[in-house]
């Protein structure tokens, strides 16, 4: 598979998870909002990454990698991407599992606004996508 097609396959796949993220919030389930859109956004960065031709490593924040590579994205809003990358990636497991330090599940955790700002954080960074 060449790293257009990967690419590809990562835009189809945040397309998707942002409905779902869209679902969650007409559900009123927030904290799954932010998880689906923590996806979306990792999704939407290493597709990004892959196009332009770097490897992509198995991690869950790539934001940085932008900083590092920032000759090859000129244009870029390379903070505001790292800044949405890793605020999202430490919102992944406590929005999906909860604060086992607190005991809290993860639906008590969210609000409204929470969701708001991921969705509003994910549609962003799906609008750096390259046009087909």
């Amino acid at each position: 598979m060449t790293n257009t097609e990967f690419s590809n396959s990562y835009f189809n796949s945040a397309r998707q998870v942002i409905k779902e993220a869209e679902g969650h919030f007409a559900d009123q389930s927030w904290h799954l909002v932010v998880r689906r859109c923590q996806e979306c956004v990792e999704l939407c960065l290493k597709g990004m990454l892959r196009g332009a031709g770097l490897e992509v490593p198995r991690l869950h924040d790539v934001g940085f990698l932008f900083r590092q590579e920032t000759k090859r994205f000129p244009g870029m809003p390379v903070d505001r991407i790292v800044s949405i990358s890793r605020r999202l990636r430490s919102e992944r497991e406590i929005s999906y599992y909860g604060d086992d330090l607190t005991e809290t599940p993860p639906d008590q955790l969210y609000t409204e606004k929470d969701a708001v700002e991921a969705l509003d954080d994910a549609r962003f960074i799906m609008t750096l996508i390259p046009s087909e």
